[in-house]
């Protein structure tokens, strides 16, 4: 039985496309394009930039797929590698914020103050994990949206499995503190 385009594995894949094989490569960018992108969005902050990153990425991939070694790397490692170093040279080379998206529309069930509330923690998190320096925001998006093994994560942040736990520590520490406010707050707390 010949393997179909959705049974071929993705080292299969890329190792054809490193052969030239365009069809190959247009698999493996409809495989994991979505992810990419939103991989990217949790780094570089916004949809259109992390487009951006994304496609440049698959460029990258494209132009250097005689690279790919296929020495037991997964491909998506190499991937999100290429991915998150990518999104986080765009962040700093971007020298000013983002507009902000539209506001979005209140679901009627709710009431006024679930909805207020949600959004103003929603807005603390989001401004929270967006203060931390890139290789930890990277750690968290990795292990916590992508739901990596801090083992994975480790190899595309190319440092030790310690060095991600600790990425990863650090960066809960940091969120937890600049949220004490709001939570003493929601608990009715004065601080």
């Amino acid at each position: 039985m010949k393997p179909t385009e959705e049974t071929v594995s993705d080292e299969a894949l890329m190792a054809d496309a490193a052969a030239g094989d365009r069809k190959a490569f247009g698999t493996l960018t409809r495989r994991h394009l979505r992810r990419s992108i939103a991989l990217a969005q949790r780094v570089v902050g916004n949809a259109a930039d992390a487009e951006e990153v994304a496609q440049d990425a698959f460029l990258q991939i494209w132009a250097n797929a005689d690279r790919w070694r296929g020495d037991g790397t997964r491909f998506t490692t190499w991937l999100y590698r290429i991915v998150v170093n990518r999104a986080i040279d765009y962040k700093r080379r971007r020298s000013f914020s983002p507009l902000d998206a539209a506001d979005e529309i209140a679901d009627p069930a709710w009431s006024a103050e679930t909805v207020i509330d949600g959004i103003r923690i929603g807005a603390a998190v989001d401004a929270a994990i967006a203060a931390l320096p890139e290789r930890q925001r990277a750690a968290l998006s990795l292990c916590y949206h992508e739901e990596m093994t801090c083992a994975e994560a480790s190899e595309i942040l190319q440092v030790s499995v310690s060095a991600m736990e600790s990425l990863l520590v650090r960066a809960r520490r940091v969120v937890r503190a600049r949220l004490q406010p709001l939570i003493r707050q929601k608990d009715g707390v004065r601080s």
